[in-house]
C-alpha cells in the first residue's frame, strides 16, 4: 500500500518548502538523539542496585562545551538563513503575476479572475503561469490553504492579504480552510484545478461571464463620485491618482508610505489616516458604502490607472 508522508508537489516553492521540512526534521531527530540517548543510557547504567563505579574522576569539557555551542549556533543560523529566504522568495510576487481576487465568508471561498469569471469553493488556475492572490475576508478570520502548493496564508478582515504561487502540474488538488472559523468550518473546502494555457482560456468563456474588475471599478469610480475630485478638479483640490501605484507618497505628519494595496483599501475606507502633504482632510470615508467586492474592483482600477511603467508596489 503507498501512503504518501507528504502532499503531492504541485508548485514551484513546494519541493524547497519540502526540503526545508525534512532538514528541520532530521536536525530536531539529531538533537533529540544525543540528549535523551544519554538520559536513557545513565539512567539503566546507574539505576538502583546495578554495581558501577561512582566516583567522580576529573573531567576536561572546555572542548565540548565550546562545541556544543557554536555547533548548533551554526546551524540555526545556517537553517534560519534558507527559511529566510524560502520566506522572503514568497512573499513578493513577479510585477506580470496574474491577480485573482479571493474573498473568504462563512463558509465559503469566492474568486473573481481578472477577466471576470467568478467562482465559489473552486479554483482554475493556467499552469506554468505565476499567480498572486488578493485575499480578504468579509466577516471572521480564515486560512487559504493548498497543501500540494504548500500555501497557508491568512485572511483577515478590514485588510488584505497576499500569496502567489507557480503552478507546475496539470490536476485537481484539495483547498481548505485552515483556520477555525465557525459552526461548519470543516465544510469550507473546494477545489484548485490547474490546466493547460489553452484549456484555461477556454474556460474562461464558459458559463456566465461578468464584469472584470477594472471595468467594474471604472464605473465605481464614476458613480461613487470619486473622478470629480480626483481628476482634474476645479472645485476640490485632490491628488491626482495617476501613476500613484508603486510610488511613494509623503505625508502630512513627515512620514512617506508606498502606495501599495494596503494603502489604496485604507484610502477609500479611512481616508483621514494617512493624508497626502499638501492636501485638506476633506474626503468622506466609503466604510460600510460599498462591499468587499466593490472594494477589490476600486483597488484594481485604481491600480490599472496608477501603475508605474515597468514597475509597481512590491
Amino acid at each position: 500500500m503507498n501512503i504518501p508522508i507528504l502532499p503531492e508537489q504541485a508548485s514551484l516553492g513546494a519541493r524547497e518548502v519540502d526540503h526545508l521540512t525534512i532538514a528541520l526534521c532530521i536536525l530536531t531527530a539529531f538533537f533529540v538523539a544525543i540528549t535523551a540517548g544519554p538520559i536513557l543510557y545513565f539512567a539503566f547504567k546507574y539505576r538502583r542496585g546495578r554495581v558501577v563505579d561512582r566516583r567522580h574522576g576529573p573531567i576536561k569539557t572546555l572542548r565540548f562545551e565550546v562545541t556544543w555551542t557554536i555547533m548548533p549556533v551554526i546551524l540555526a543560523l545556517g537553517l534560519f538563513a534558507w527559511s529566510a529566504k524560502a520566506y522572503f522568495e514568497q512573499r513578493h510576487a513577479p510585477v506580470n503575476a496574474m491577480e485573482i481576487h479571493v474573498i473568504g465568508k462563512q463558509w465559503m471561498w469566492k474568486a473573481q479572475h481578472p477577466q471576470g469569471k467568478r467562482e465559489i469553493n473552486a479554483l482554475h488556475l493556467p499552469v506554468g503561469v505565476p499567480v498572486k492572490m488578493l485575499m480578504t475576508s468579509q466577516d471572521v478570520i480564515h486560512s487559504f490553504f493548498i497543501p500540494a502548493f504548500r500555501m497557508k496564508q491568512d485572511v483577515l478582515p478590514h485588510r488584505y492579504t497576499t500569496e502567489w504561487m507557480v503552478p507546475t502540474k496539470i490536476g485537481t488538488y484539495h483547498l481548505f480552510c485552515a483556520e477555525y472559523c465557525g459552526t461548519d468550518h470543516s465544510r469550507m473546502i473546494g477545489t484548485v484545478t490547474v490546466m493547460s494555457k489553452a484549456e484555461y482560456e477556454q474556460w474562461l468563456t464558459t458559463g456566465e461571464q461578468a464584469e472584470s474588475p477594472v471595468l467594474a471599478g471604472a464605473r465605481l469610480f464614476q458613480q461613487l463620485g470619486c473622478s470629480g475630485c480626483h481628476v482634474g478638479s476645479n472645485v476640490v483640490r485632490a491628488p491626482q491618482l495617476t501613476g500613484v501605484y508603486g510610488s511613494v507618497v509623503p505625508l502630512q505628519d513627515g512620514r512617506s508610505v508606498i502606495a501599495d494595496e494596503r494603502y489604496l483599501r485604507d484610502s477609500i475606507l479611512l481616508p483621514g489616516a494617512e493624508i497626502v502633504a499638501g492636501y485638506d482632510p476633506v474626503m468622506p470615508s466609503f466604510q460600510g458604502r460599498i462591499s468587499e467586492e466593490e472594494l477589490m474592483a476600486l483597488t484594481a482600477y485604481l491600480k490599472s490607472i496608477g501603475q508605474k511603467e515597468g514597475g509597481g508596489a512590491p
